[in-house]
């Protein structure tokens, strides 16, 4: 398992290509499922990217959707790692794998039901005090630059340590059967919230339903988790792209062409 300054394949990632490059079927599945993902959601959003904290709708209907959005941004970059526990499971069930990327999508619906929680629970509190107009777009542009400074804590490198070098968690955490597969799968998916909840916070900043910025956050995520550099190195550069969007979206919101500018006098976030 790498180490806090690890230096990606030479220590954490290597596992994971040999075993993607071993079950190509598997991973060439979960990218099918991602892209079916994205197609699905990007219907479902047509015409509701109302900018930063569009309504979330219905708690039903805002999970269902949330869920696919986490299938679409998230397995791309976790394939590689169920790649390799289904290498490491492959004498026992080849149903485990899927159960264990259930799993990981269970965290995620429960971190999704945590932010709408929080989300309508503001919003009905402060009600009009978070209008775009009010303290949303200072709301806005703060969340970003905390997401910009959450980048270089310890935390998230610990955190991103555990995504990019997923064999040893793997072993540490191991649990047999399905039930296990299903917490394996749980517990991977808790050490990525803890790796990307700033970044799924910012998304909320600049739009939870555009697509572009929904992209933009997944291909961030993509390069954190998988590209073989120094983890030091894309942390900071993600932390630098949050720093500029937090300010731009404070000083001239204008200058984000994919941002919309909400024209309502209130923050409708239900």
């Amino acid at each position: 398992m790498a180490t806090s300054g690890g230096n990606g394949p030479a220590t954490g990632l290597a596992p994971v290509y040999t075993a993607a490059r071993a079950r190509l079927g598997l991973v060439a599945a979960l990218w099918v499922v991602a892209a079916v993902g994205w197609v699905w959601t990007a219907r479902q959003m047509r015409g509701m990217d109302a900018g930063p904290w569009t309504s979330l709708g219905s708690l039903g209907w805002f999970l269902g959707v949330w869920t696919v959005m986490m299938a679409a941004m998230m397995f791309p970059s976790v394939a590689p790692t169920v790649a390799l526990y289904a290498r490491m499971t492959k004498r026992r069930s080849p149903l485990r794998p899927w159960l264990f990327s259930a799993g990981y999508l269970l965290t995620w619906t429960v971190a999704g039901l945590i932010a709408y929680t929080v989300g309508v629970t503001a919003t009905r509190i402060l009600g009009d005090a978070l209008a775009w107009h009010n303290a949303g777009r200072a709301l806005a542009g703060t969340t970003l630059i905390v997401a910009a400074i959450y980048e270089v804590t310890p935390l998230k490198d610990v955190c991103l340590g555990k995504c990019r070098s997923p064999l040893g968690v793997l072993l540490g955490s191991w649990r047999e059967g399905n039930a296990g597969a299903v917490r394996m799968g749980a517990r991977n998916g808790a050490w990525c919230v803890g790796c990307c909840w700033a970044l799924m916070a910012s998304l909320f900043a600049l739009g939870v339903m555009s697509v572009p910025w929904m992209a933009l956050v997944a291909g961030i995520i993509a390069v954190e988790k998988t590209v073989p550099w120094h983890r030091k190195v894309v942390t900071y550069a993600t932390s630098a792209v949050l720093l500029v969007l937090g300010i731009l979206v404070l000083v001239a919101p204008d200058m984000l062409p994919a941002l919309v500018i909400p024209s309502g006098d209130r923050m409708p976030m239900s």
